[in-house]
C-alpha cells in the first residue's frame, strides 16, 4: 500500500532531521518546499563539469545575464557525467540543495567540444536532458554599445521551420527551450514592457551527401516600440541583435517517458476554471446567457395604466353599455308589437 501525503511528508522531514522528529526551522523549510497551486518563475542553476574552456564560461555568465534574476552560478568544477547514474543523482542533489529545477552544464573535452548540456527536473528527480554542441557563439560583450534587455524581462520566443513539429526530439527541445528561457509566468503583458525577441531557426544540414543533425541558429534582438509611420494603432518594433546568438547541433538526449511526462505535465483542479453553465460568448466576446423560468399566465396580469388609458378604457365601456340598452329596448318594443298583434292588447294593459 502507498504512504499517503502525510506519511510521506513525515518521513522525509525525520529523513532530514536525521531519523528524530524535525525542528520548527526544519518544518518551515519543508512547507516552502511543498507543491504550490500557482508556482512561481523556475529557478536555474549553471555549473560547470569535470573541464570547461574560457569560451563556454562565458556562455554560463550569458546564461546568468539572460535568466537573471532567478539563476545561480557556480564557479568551481564538478565531477559529474551528467547521462550516467552517478552524474544524474549529483545533479539531482545540486538543485535540490539550492532550490532550482532547470541546470545547465558547460564542458569541453576532445571527444565532445564545446558542450552544453540543458535540463529540468520534476519532484526532484532529473526529468528531460538534452546536450548540445556549439558551433558558433557570439558573446553579449560581442555587440558592445548597443542596447541590452533589461532585469528580470520576458522575451518573445519564437521558433522558425518545419522541423520543429515534424521531429520528435526537436518537439521536446522546443518545450524545454521555453521553460528554460520564459521567466516569470503572467497572465497579461503591457507592450511597453516587451524589449527582446529570441529567434530559434532549425535548418536541415548536409555532410558529404548524407543529412545530420540540423542546425539550429539563435538570435537574439533588442525590441525597440515606435510609432507606425503609416498612422497605425499598433507600434512597429524595430530590431536591433544584442547577443547571445549560437550555432549548435543537437547531440545525445534523455527525454522522460510518456507515464512520467503525463504526471509531470498533469494540471491541479484548483488552477482549472469552473464551467458556467447555459453562459457561452460568441464570436465578438460577449457573454450571452439562457434563462429557465416557469411559464407565466401574462393576460390573467393587470399592470399599472396611465390616466388616459384608464379614460380611453371608461368611454369604451359606456359606449358599449348604450349599444347593449339601445339593442335590448329595441327587441321590447319587438315583442310587445308582436304581442298585441297576437291577443289584441298590449302587455301594459294587463298590468
Amino acid at each position: 500500500m502507498a504512504p499517503t501525503p502525510h506519511q510521506s511528508k513525515t518521513s522525509k522531514a525525520k529523513l532530514i532531521a536525521g531519523g528524530k522528529q524535525p525542528k520548527a526551522r526544519v518544518a518551515r523549510y519543508l512547507k516552502t518546499t511543498e507543491p504550490q497551486l500557482v508556482e512561481g518563475a523556475k529557478a536555474s542553476l549553471l555549473l560547470k563539469g569535470i573541464r570547461c574552456s574560457d569560451s563556454m564560461s562565458t556562455v554560463l555568465k550569458d546564461l546568468r545575464s539572460v535568466q537573471s534574476p532567478h539563476a545561480k552560478l557556480l564557479t568551481k568544477s564538478n565531477m559529474i557525467v551528467p547521462f550516467d547514474d552517478a552524474g544524474t543523482q549529483s545533479l539531482e542533489f545540486l538543485t535540490t540543495k539550492n532550490d532550482a529545477s532547470l541546470f545547465a552544464m558547460a564542458s569541453h573535452n576532445k571527444k565532445r567540444p564545446n558542450n552544453l548540456v540543458l535540463g529540468r527536473t520534476f519532484d526532484r528527480r532529473v526529468l528531460d536532458m538534452a546536450e548540445i554542441g556549439i558551433l558558433q557563439y557570439r558573446s553579449v560583450h560581442d555587440f558592445p554599445g548597443l542596447p541590452k534587455k533589461r532585469l528580470g524581462s520576458k522575451p518573445l520566443i519564437h521558433f522558425v521551420g518545419d522541423l520543429w513539429q515534424s521531429d520528435h526530439n526537436l518537439k521536446r527541445l522546443q518545450n524545454l527551450l521555453v521553460d528554460f528561457y520564459r521567466g516569470d509566468p503572467v497572465d497579461s503583458l503591457v507592450l511597453s514592457g516587451l524589449d527582446h525577441v529570441m529567434v530559434f531557426t532549425a535548418a536541415e544540414s548536409s555532410s558529404n551527401g548524407q543529412n545530420s543533425e540540423p542546425i539550429i541558429h539563435q538570435r537574439t534582438y533588442y525590441m525597440k516600440l515606435k510609432k507606425d509611420p503609416k498612422g497605425g494603432k499598433a507600434p512597429v518594433p524595430y530590431l536591433t541583435p544584442s547577443g547571445p546568438d549560437m550555432d549548435f547541433k543537437l547531440r545525445r538526449t534523455q527525454f522522460a517517458s510518456p507515464d512520467l511526462w503525463k504526471l509531470a505535465t498533469k494540471q491541479p483542479m484548483g488552477t482549472k476554471a469552473k464551467k458556467k453553465k447555459n453562459q457561452t460568448t460568441n464570436l465578438f466576446g460577449e457573454t450571452l446567457g439562457r434563462l429557465h423560468l416557469e411559464k407565466q399566465n401574462i393576460d390573467s396580469r393587470s399592470g399599472k395604466k396611465a390616466k388616459a388609458l384608464r379614460l380611453a378604457e371608461r368611454l369604451e365601456q359606456d359606449e358599449e353599455r348604450t349599444a347593449i340598452e339601445s339593442e335590448l329596448g329595441k327587441e321590447g318594443a319587438e315583442m310587445d308589437s308582436e304581442f298585441q298583434r297576437t291577443y289584441g292588447f298590449s302587455r301594459g294593459e294587463i298590468e
